[in-house]
């Protein structure tokens, strides 16, 4: 019998604002534990929540880039369970009137674009952490940081309309790149800005009916996601195959080991007991509001992508790159306000740039070099002033020094030579001295032409005209 998975995603993404959802600690990350806490957020008796505005503003601005119908009217309610990083023992989230409803993500895949529908989003409060003691010192101990209780969420919920982990792994990079562009979220997985449970299940090929869904908790990296699904998948259909029962249940992914590790029994909404805060009124969101907050939405990815071919003339290769990054591309438009060479652009970001990006680790914006001095050493590539050559070598110094390409240009001495005469008694002398490979190339080695070009480079300290050079080499050599 051959099986199918369903593949539904539930992804949590911390909202980009400055203090929690229902009072005013900061939420910044990395601070010491238990730090950024007051009476609200760790549940003492007597405080009341207030909800934060921006949060509101920020989970419409999602829903209506995710194409989700905004709900007027939603309210929030309490999820009711005990753990130890939840002080309240209940969680402010939503249930039955979430935000937003029936959105979609379009995905490609190797079939083609696929929808995926979006059930609903809504807006609840984050939980503490634990810190194991492992990594303390103390393995038989285990601690709570408080810090992350009450930082504002959005639950993205799919619908189960996934067949394989590479549709799952293309659905969940499609749904970071529209939040950054949003710029709702920084969807740090590395800061568990953003988090991902999998619900997966298997069915034979042909039957409609679901099959057992087990659900995997808290995966934090794209490879993860991937790996844990392809090996739930594996797992289930093994046991079906061996005459067993898939149990409803929540699982752990263990990376080191490759496999899912039974935690707890799958609850139901009804565990939960969930029933309206009666400390909160219901959220409404006017017309007007929506409105809005829809003005202020910037051009989604698929939409800059199709720009950056038809407008700017790039490949689609080019144009995916830039479009990976909403930094990326608006570094990219910035320059392109400067100089036409948009091929150019390109080009000096996909190599210099985004390898200063990896080393240092850093966005774009922290590289060193603006759009303008980008825009001014291509300038002075196209008007031969310099060669490419120099322009690599001269694009360390521009991040050090800060300083404009045409001064350094000067300053240094790297003014190209386009001299014709003074360039044709250098290929001369070169080809003087390299008699034997003259001979060699008139002989059919064609492939020393590039030698030949290094030579004089070297002679002319990489400051000759290369398509002069060019030029007079074929008319020497002939």
């Amino acid at each position: 019998m051959k099986f199918e998975p369903v593949i539904g995603l539930e992804v949590h993404v911390q909202l980009n604002t400055n203090t929690k959802i229902f009072c005013s600690c900061p939420t910044t990350f990395g601070e010491e534990p238990n730090t950024n806490v007051c009476p609200v957020c760790l549940g003492m008796p007597g405080v009341l929540p207030v909800l934060n505005e921006k949060v509101v503003e920020y989970t419409v601005k999602a829903g209506l880039a995710l194409n989700c119908k905004i709900q007027q009217k939603s309210v929030f309610a309490r999820k009711n369970y005990f753990y130890p990083d939840l002080p309240k023992n209940y969680q402010i989230s939503q249930f039955e009137l979430p935000i937003c409803l029936d959105g979609f993500v379009d995905i490609d895949t190797e079939n083609g674009v696929k929808r995926i529908g979006i059930t609903r989003i809504h807006m609840e409060e984050d939980a503490g952490k634990l810190i194991h003691g492992e990594n303390l010192g103390n393995p038989n101990s285990s601690y709570v940081d408080y810090n992350r209780t009450g930082t504002p969420l959005m639950e993205i919920v799919s619908e189960p309309d996934m067949r394989s982990s590479e549709e799952a792994k293309a659905y969940l990079e499609k749904l970071k790149l529209i939040l950054e562009y949003t710029g709702v979220s920084d969807c740090s997985m590395e800061k568990g800005s953003l988090r991902c449970d999998a619900n997966v299940s298997v069915r034979p090929i042909g039957q409609k009916e679901f099959g057992t869904k087990v659900e995997i908790k808290n995966m934090n990296s794209f490879k993860n996601v991937q790996k844990a699904i392809d090996y739930e998948i594996r797992r289930q259909i093994s046991e079906i195959e061996s005459g067993n029962i898939i149990v409803q249940e929540t699982r752990l992914w263990d990376p080191e080991k490759g496999i899912t590790i039974s935690m707890r029994s799958k609850e139901e909404s009804h565990d939960y007991r969930y029933f309206p805060d009666p400390d909160l009124v219901p959220v409404v969101v006017t017309k007007d509001m929506i409105d809005s907050i829809k003005k202020t939405l910037p051009e989604m990815p698929d939409k800059v992508l199709a720009k950056l071919i038809s407008d700017y003339n790039l490949p689609e290769y080019d144009a995916s790159v830039l479009v990976s990054s909403k930094e990326l591309s608006d570094f990219f438009f910035e320059t392109s306000k400067l100089t036409k060479n948009y091929k150019a652009i390109s080009n000096w970001i996909q190599t210099e740039i985004m390898r200063v990006m990896n080393e240092k680790d850093c966005l774009i914006n922290e590289v060193g070099i603006s759009p303008a001095h980008l825009s001014e050493l291509i300038t002075l590539v196209d008007e031969n002033v310099i060669s490419l050559k120099i322009a690599k070598s001269l694009f360390d110094d521009i991040l050090k020094e800060k300083r404009s390409p045409r001064e350094l240009v000067k300053e240094k001495g790297l003014v190209q030579i386009a001299d014709e005469g003074a360039l044709e008694e250098v290929v001369k002398k070169v080809l003087s001295a390299c008699s034997k490979e003259v001979e060699r190339y008139k002989n059919g080695e064609t492939k020393l032409i590039g030698f030949f070009v290094g030579q004089i480079m070297k002679e002319t300290k990489g400051k000759a005209n290369p398509k002069i050079v060019n030029e007079l080499l074929t008319k020497l050599l002939s």
